[in-house]
């Protein structure tokens, strides 16, 4: 098979599956093995085994490529916050650090309402009793 062709397949059959919501990652320790991931990639596809004794650069300039990986999911992860920050919403309004809106959300991250009797302590649920006085 041709190495363009190669490369093509490799990059619309595995990197879309192993960067699946890669928008979503917190990049720490993890930069390492996305790296190596890559080279195991890069490796596995020109048949180079670990045996022989070939640099990362070697396999690099092999296959005519820089590492990319990382790159990729920092562009991910900029089209996603430009695309969250051009339309308004609740994101909109976390990213902004409004607090009056972290303020309000519930602990399981929706919003509160009115109905959801907020006071300063904190939410607290309508009793069965309240529900079926409101109905009437």
């Amino acid at each position: 098979m041709n190495l363009e062709l190669k490369k093509t397949t490799m990059k619309c059959l595995v990197w879309s599956v192993a960067l699946y919501a890669a928008e979503m990652w917190t990049l720490t320790q993890t930069d390492r093995r996305l790296e190596a991931f890559e080279m195991w990639i890069w490796r596995r596809m020109e048949k180079i085994r670990w045996l022989d004794k070939v640099t990362n650069e070697e396999v690099l300039r092999i296959v005519n490529k820089d590492r990319q990986i990382l790159n990729s999911i920092w562009q991910r992860k900029h089209r996603w916050i430009g695309h969250v920050l051009r339309y308004g919403g609740l994101l909109h309004e976390i990213f902004e650090g409004s607090w009056q809106t972290i303020a309000m959300l519930h602990s399981n991250g929706q919003l509160k309402t009115e109905r959801d009797g907020d006071t300063e302590k904190g939410c607290q649920k309508p009793t069965v009793h309240q529900k079926a006085t409101e109905r009437n």
